[in-house]
């Protein structure tokens, strides 16, 4: 599998799309507002520059991709008045792998301009946007031009599957049953990702400035706990119960690695300190129901939605089958999917009604060395 031409969310705005079931992802971002207004505060006001590069990192497509960059930009118009300073020129870079929906995040800009005056007083700042489609466990923007870089739910996805992970038989990630050396393999593979991507993000980022990163992460020391595989392991079950019908064949279970490490937050911090560019000025840790709407306090909100899109199971398994249906069209063929995810709902239903089922999130906000 060549990750960087087969990872992407599901495009579009249909029942299935990532745009429609990315509401988890937006709760995630919600949970470090404070955490990212601390950060552009203190960058902002350090310097006040007449020029702001902000890159959103694996921003995918949909209501959350220009959700961070409208927060940044209504807090430094705010700021500019404060101080009674002049709106800077904002240079935003939105980044994701080619396979993703530019088409539909761009068509979308011309709605978020509109918006974006409509919410703030006064004239904005020149904005000009960019698509950078690329990876980044490499260079993508010329040396220090960013001052602010935010990546959400990205950086738990590694650039390939690890190797030598082929004896990880009857599953589809790490779990409780898979062998020493897979687990090893996979932490091998996140370490030499992660400590690319701060390489490059230091040669990018001006002086002080700032990044904020949140990883779906694990607060357990066991790479195989079920805060970061189960999820997975369920989605094996459904697999590995269609290959002992005659569904799948037993080969192409086997050979089939999600290509993701959920780190725990010392193994973040670790990179981090060896790394050296960057000085840690926050981490957090924080969880969230698998099902977004289970603590979802807009009462309104929540009455305009059909049922359909409350119920646990059925909104897990859209939510997951937005991420993970392309990964599995490319492996095991278009013809199959229906029936797997058909499958993985009956054993979400059963599991989220006996279970507590929560993502863990890492989130970590740091400044770039002088």
């Amino acid at each position: 599998m060549k990750v960087g031409q087969v990872l992407h969310m599901n495009g579009g705005t249909g029942h299935t799309s990532y745009a429609y079931n990315s509401l988890l992802q937006k709760k995630v971002i919600s949970l470090t507002k404070e955490m990212r207004e601390e950060a552009i505060r203190n960058l902002y006001c350090r310097t006040f520059p007449k020029r702001l590069g902000i890159a959103d990192l694996g921003c995918s497509s949909g209501p959350n991709t220009l959700f961070v960059i409208s927060e940044v930009i209504k807090l430094v118009e705010k700021l500019c008045k404060e101080k009674n300073h002049e709106s800077p020129e904002y240079q935003v870079f939105l980044n994701d792998l080619p396979g993703n929906d530019f088409n539909n995040l761009f068509e979308s800009l011309e709605r978020f301009k509109e918006k974006l005056n409509d919410e703030v007083d006064g004239e904005i700042g020149p904005c000009f946007f960019n698509g950078v489609p690329a990876s980044f466990y490499g260079r993508i923007f010329p040396s220090k031009t960013m001052h602010f870089i935010h990546s959400s739910y990205s950086l738990q996805w590694l650039s390939q599957v690890p190797k030598g992970v082929e004896n990880n038989k009857g599953n589809i990630y790490m779990a409780s049953t898979s062998p020493i050396n897979v687990l090893k393999a996979y932490y091998n593979q996140f370490q030499t990702d992660f400590s690319l991507f701060l390489k490059c993000r230091a040669e990018e980022l001006v002086e002080r400035g700032r990044m904020i990163l949140i990883f779906l992460g694990r607060k357990s020391d066991h790479q195989y706990s079920k805060e970061s595989c189960y999820i997975w392991e369920l989605l094996a079950s459904a697999l590995n119960d269609m290959v002992l019908e005659g569904i799948i064949m037993e080969e192409q279970m086997d050979t089939f690695n999600i290509p993701q490490y959920a780190p725990s937050s010392s193994e973040v911090k670790l990179e981090i300190l060896k790394e050296g560019s960057f000085t840690i000025d926050r981490l957090e840790v924080t969880e969230i129901h698998w099902n977004a709407y289970n603590d979802w306090n807009d009462t309104n909100f929540e009455s305009s939605l059909p049922k359909s899109r409350i119920d646990g199971a059925i909104n897990v398994t859209n939510c997951m089958r937005a991420v993970a249906e392309p990964l599995l069209v490319n492996h095991f063929g278009e013809a199959i999917i229906d029936e797997v995810f058909v499958r993985y709902q009956e054993i979400l239903v059963d599991r989220m009604s006996k279970e507590k089922t929560e993502f863990v999130n890492v989130s970590i906000s740091m400044t770039k060395k002088v």
